[in-house]
């Protein structure tokens, strides 16, 4: 039997974490053969050059896909969409993969697809029909899913809203969140390994700060962001571990007050381009607390039962659980809610709580339908269906 060129697409650091458990699956399996494309920051110097923490992960990166992701202006951005499409394409036609598989809504993401589309190479989108109102993001997921092949969704009610913008429901899957999937099976490190890794002693509570540009949005991501700082400044007992934001517009300005800020206070802030999966993974384990407005707050952080406070509008629209408190970016609102989070009473709340993205097991489930429907065949001739009256 034919082994399947399964490949996957990856952008980002945080886009890699959620997919290695399904990478490690294919990987395994006799019958399939794993191809991996790298792309967008994965291969900046800017944001760390991640794609090494694919290759210590013991991955083969088949081909490595360039963007010019330095520039944060919309030019810059459409700069990089452009690299990516013709860049990808390349990959694609040397590799000649039975299906590739995308997660999200992100520009690199939104650039794969168009080109796996134009070549009539089947997508596997993953975490499709989330709603992000105050991002750019939200418009590409949605036109990735119409691109797409097969869905797999995290929770029921984005299975409902794939269906809705015309997907038939036999190629709609819910599945769970896959990035739980790590928090269930990665073996975390210990406190005293985390702290010498970070060069940080947690000798009082700590949050997990991480901050995104809002693209849609009116207000300077530079502004909002300046008043989260100030909120930060009337709870001087919390340590701040800041991981830095994503390649999106306007990301240079908050790039350069957390700079500025770790600086200034080096006995309470330390700042990284990124941990990697398992040191962002154990560091939530021992934070206090989240804040910010990034999607791990609100899909991974409630599985380790601690606060959440979610800033503004980046991702308002997503399903949320009992420990996230929502806020305006406002330095009174921002402190209002950061307070919250550390009453006895929310914390109390939260250890009891139920993450409502799933059980850790998606990778599975979406390898297992993977697998039996690219054996009988994929049919790319899509039609629209309509829901009933």
């Amino acid at each position: 039997m034919r082994r399947l060129k399964i490949c996957v697409f990856t952008g980002t650091r945080a886009e890699y974490g959620l997919l290695r458990p399904l990478m490690g699956l294919i990987r395994a399996d006799k019958g399939c053969l794993l191809q991996v494309i790298v792309s967008g920051t994965h291969l900046s110097p800017k944001f760390g050059l991640t794609y090494r923490e694919i290759l210590k992960d013991g991955f083969k990166i088949d081909k490595k896909a360039r963007m010019r992701v330095g520039n944060d202006s919309p030019t810059g951005l459409c700069a990089a969409m452009s690299d990516g499409l013709v860049s990808v394409a390349h990959a694609y036609d040397q590799l000649k993969p039975d299906a590739v598989v995308i997660l999200g809504d992100r520009f690199e993401a939104l650039s794969a697809a168009i080109s796996a589309v134009t070549m009539r190479i089947p997508i596997v989108h993953l975490h499709g029909g989330e709603s992000t109102f105050g991002v750019i993001d939200e418009s590409f997921r949605h036109s990735i899913t119409k691109m797409s092949w097969l869905h797999f969704t995290s929770t029921e009610k984005y299975r409902k809203r794939v269906v809705q913008l015309g997907e038939t429901p036999g190629r709609v899957f819910m599945v769970g969140a896959v990035g739980l999937d790590s928090v269930r099976t990665l073996k975390l490190l210990e406190k005293p390994v985390l702290e010498h890794r970070l060069g940080f002693v947690f000798d009082g509570p700590v949050a997990a700060v991480t901050f995104h540009p809002v693209t849609l949005d009116s207000e300077s991501p530079g502004k909002q962001f300046s008043a989260l700082l100030k909120a930060l400044e009337l709870f001087p007992d919390l340590r701040l571990v800041f991981t830095m934001p994503n390649a999106d517009t306007g990301s240079g300005e908050i790039v350069k007050l957390v700079k500025s800020y770790v600086r200034a206070n080096p006995e309470r802030a330390r700042a990284f381009v990124s941990l990697g999966q398992l040191g962002y993974l154990s560091l939530l384990k021992y934070a206090a607390l989240v804040i910010g407005n990034s999607s791990s707050a609100i899909i991974e952080a409630p599985s380790f039962r601690i606060p959440s406070v979610n800033i503004g509008d980046r991702q308002k629209g997503r399903v949320q659980g009992s420990t996230i408190i929502n806020c305006a970016p406002r330095t009174a609102d921002i402190a209002a809610a950061v307070k919250k989070a550390l009453s006895p009473g929310f914390i109390n709340n939260c250890r009891g709580s139920k993450n409502p993205y799933g059980d850790g097991k998606a990778s599975s489930r979406i390898f297992g339908t993977l697998k039996m429907r690219l054996r009988k065949g994929a049919d790319l001739k899509k039609a629209f269906y309509d829901l009933r009256p």
